[in-house]
């Protein structure tokens, strides 16, 4: 009997020395995972990896003491020495109208100020609205009238002069209309609607897809010449993006100089001629 228990106490004491040994090692290791390149001198490159949880924690927790921080140590509002980014007065002369306002009572005692008081100060206060003025199409109707010759007898019919053209609307108009439509990339649709509002001209929108045909055509010949400049240039600037052109996808390149820039999106890998 007295054997058996020493042999019991002898198992209870190995038992505890093993738990002893166990535990310094799990607090050893623990250790270890709380320690990082911030809080020791171990290197960056040892850190265990973190969760992306984890990292957007961490970064939200280093958002609200900066945060707070900046509360702390800034008042509300504009910080001393800041310079305002409102937008600059436009000078005296190129300003179309000038408005001059004054107060009718006094601030102090409430009396009304006579009109020979109302004399500009040196340094009025500025304030400037830019606006549009009311925008409609000018409409200029030309007849062209038939006279009949007092001598033979003849009847002749007067022409329009060469700076009008067989088109119903004018080149300014039209020039507005391409503009919006290939530079802004209105749709035709759109640019119709566009056209009542801005400028209280009823459009359909084959005739703005007609005016973008014929703008077209008048520039195709500067546009190559355009493109033979850009690539003859000495110093020419290629590149090349992902482009969608009516769901199909396509490849975006650009050649560019100091002076002009042009676009293809071709159905090639590499567009026509642009290869060296």
């Amino acid at each position: 009997m007295v054997s058996l228990l020493e042999q019991l106490k002898a198992q209870a004491d190995r038992r505890d020395l093993e738990v002893g040994r166990l535990e310094a090692r799990i607090a050893r290791l623990e250790e270890q995972t709380r320690s990082s390149s911030r809080n020791s001198s171990q290197p960056p490159s040892q850190d265990p990896p973190k969760t992306r949880a984890q990292r957007r924690a961490e970064a939200r927790a280093r958002a609200k003491e900066w945060a707070k921080a900046d509360r702390e140590g800034r008042r509300a509002g504009a910080q001393p020495g800041h310079q305002g980014s409102g937008r600059s007065l436009a000078p005296e002369d190129q300003v179309d109208e000038i408005v001059d306002h004054y107060p009718e009572r006094c601030g102090g005692c409430g009396n009304v100020f006579a009109d020979q008081q109302r004399i500009p100060s040196r340094r009025p206060g500025r304030h400037q609205v830019a606006e549009l003025p009311p925008i409609a199409v000018v409409v200029t109707e030309h007849r062209t009238h038939r006279l009949c010759c007092s001598a033979c007898r003849a009847k002749s019919s007067a022409v329009l002069p060469d700076g009008i053209g067989q088109s119903a609307f004018g080149p300014c108009l039209q020039a507005a209309l391409v503009t919006m439509t290939a530079r802004n990339r209105v749709s035709r649709r759109d640019m119709a609607e566009l056209a009542g509002e801005l400028f209280g001209i009823g459009l359909s929108v084959g005739t703005v897809d007609a005016i973008c045909q014929r703008a077209s055509l008048a520039l195709a010949d500067p546009h190559e010449q355009l493109v033979a400049s850009v690539l003859e240039s000495a110093a020419l600037n290629v590149d090349e993006t992902g482009w969608r052109t009516a769901g199909e996808g396509r490849t975006l390149w650009t050649a560019s100089t100091p002076e002009a820039a042009i676009f293809r999106t071709p159905p090639t890998a590499t567009p026509i001629g642009w290869t060296s």
